[in-house]
């Protein structure tokens, strides 16, 4: 696998994009090591159960990022881990661990719970229209980078042995909290209620780089170590995998804004140890999806998956429209009543999409105009609500259909909810409902539109069958377009108003 600066560079200019830095609590302009690439990392999941829909938010908005920085011309290096071993059900490095409490519930062996729900995870993903990044890694395959990591920390006295462990040593930073502004105490994790405080720490906020056989007696997966069998801490593995793919500078790392204390704040730690530089200037974290009742989790509540989405009728796009109708750094509020109001918008918005008509010449000065308008919204830290927005004022917009429909495609290569694609399957479904409607007597007459003619035909079936909600829907739905509907004694008739 090449490294950042090895790889070819596809591309000369680039569009200059505004990100908010987690690291320095403001917004930058977004620059990179090596010229017009990014070498990009996000923090995968732990591979123990499903994925909810409150981590799939992260997922969705950091490949909303990925797509348009590549959109913006940057050649992009995407790295992800799969936590597989060594993620504890407390970030406190105490706890047991969450893929052995994964097995114990499916009476299954660790491999075959991460190998079941990674893929999983990807066919989530792939629902969800969210790329694979160019590098995915299992922690359990880069074993021994993580010793080779683990050593030079404690050659470097970053590190140290104590009841068998390994921890790194936090005293010996000049700083350690990156990411908040707080008093030590406040963010403190090695004494919580509930967790038995670790007494083989000098401090309380030293992490485990490797823990030993000393430990959880009834680990699964263990290896052998210059310190006894053991297996790695959670944290030294983003570290290790990002400096194999990524290489020693790193331009973007992302993951959600719980990742951003102690994760986030001890890879910093231990990889600058390692390196003895800088290591990566810009952190981008997404905000929490929360329920009325806080934060969303696998452990309180409806479990809510993609596959659950599904099996209440949704269509996981739709998910995706939902999230991107929020700004990434603002906690999300998810209720049904919320994600129905995000459905009937993004039906709204493909209905209006298939009746446009792929013909004429692209105005290129408007289409240039409006993909200037949404190059600035998006590149104005990533403003996906903006973004979605564009794509209603192109509907609105005075050029032809034919500008419209590449603008739109164009936009979508960035938001990723399939708007083209969507469109055709729907003007394929209201040719078929218009086939129907003249089979059945009901004539529809109008400007030769078949999308509208089928619109039509489906609000006389809804009124049919007392229906009259729908009824209402679908006429408010072509009043917005701005067509006129007037019911006849055989039928109904329509114009453009």
């Amino acid at each position: 696998m090449r490294n950042g600066a090895e790889r070819l560079l596809l591309r000369k200019e680039v569009d200059i994009m505004y990100l908010y830095n987690s690291a320095t609590h403001k917004k930058e302009e977004f620059k990179t090591h090596t010229p017009n690439h990014v070498e990009m990392y996000t923090c995968g999941p732990t591979v123990y159960h499903f994925a909810h829909i409150g981590n799939l938010r992260s997922y969705i908005m950091e490949d909303v990022l990925e797509k348009y920085l590549r959109y913006a011309g940057y050649d992009v290096n995407r790295v992800m881990n799969i936590t597989d071993v060594g993620h504890l059900t407390s970030d406190a490095d105490e706890g047991e661990d969450k893929m052995l409490k994964g097995a114990r519930r499916e009476h299954k062996t660790v491999m075959e719970i991460a190998q079941f729900y990674t893929d999983a995870f990807f066919a989530d993903c792939e629902k969800l229209n969210i790329k694979t990044p160019d590098v995915v890694q299992p922690a359990t395959g880069l074993i021994p980078e993580f010793i080779q990591m683990v050593s030079g920390l404690l050659e470097k006295g970053y590190a140290y042995l104590a009841g068998g462990n390994v921890y790194f040593d936090t005293s010996k930073l000049s700083r350690y909290y990156v990411f908040n502004d707080h008093d030590e105490d406040d963010l403190a994790v090695g004494v919580r209620e509930g967790v038995e405080e670790d007494t083989n720490k000098r401090n309380k906020n030293d992490f485990v780089l490797w823990f030993t056989k000393s430990k959880f007696e009834d680990q699964a997966l263990k290896w052998d170590s210059p310190w006894g069998v053991g297996y790695p801490g959670w944290h030294i593995e983003c570290s290790c995998i990002s400096l194999k793919y990524n290489g020693e500078y790193l331009d973007l790392h992302c993951g959600g804004v719980d990742n951003a204390f102690p994760h986030h704040t001890n890879e910093i730690a231990q990889s600058e140890s390692y390196l003895g530089h800088p290591w990566c200037p810009q952190w981008f974290h997404v905000a929490h999806l929360n329920t009325n009742d806080g934060k969303m989790s696998k452990s309180k509540g409806e479990f809510l998956t993609v596959s659950l989405l599904e099996e209440k009728g949704y269509d996981p796009l739709a998910y995706r429209y939902f999230c991107l109708q929020s700004h990434y750094r603002k906690a999300l509020v998810f209720t049904w009543e919320n994600l129905d109001n995000a459905v009937a918008a993004y039906q709204k918005l493909i209905a209006r999409i298939a009746a446009l008509k792929p013909e004429g010449e692209i105005d290129q000065a408007a289409f240039d105009q409006y993909k200037g308008k949404f190059m600035q919204v998006m590149g104005n830290d990533l403003n996906t609500s903006m973004g979605v927005t564009a794509v209603f004022d192109v509907l609105k917009a005075k050029t032809g259909d034919a500008t419209k429909l590449a603008l739109i495609g164009e936009f979508d290569q960035v938001l990723g909810l399939e708007l083209l694609k969507k469109a055709d399957e729907k003007r394929t479904e209201l040719a078929a409902q218009q086939s129907t409607s003249t089979a059945c007597g009901y004539t529809v007459t109008g400007e030769g539109d078949p999308a509208v003619d089928a619109l039509v035909m489906q609000r006389y079936e809804a009124k049919k069958d007392r229906n009259f909600a729908e009824a209402d829907r679908i006429r408010d739905e072509l009043k917005a377009q701005g067509i006129e509907i007037v019911d006849t004694k055989d039928g109904a008739s329509w114009r453009r108003v």
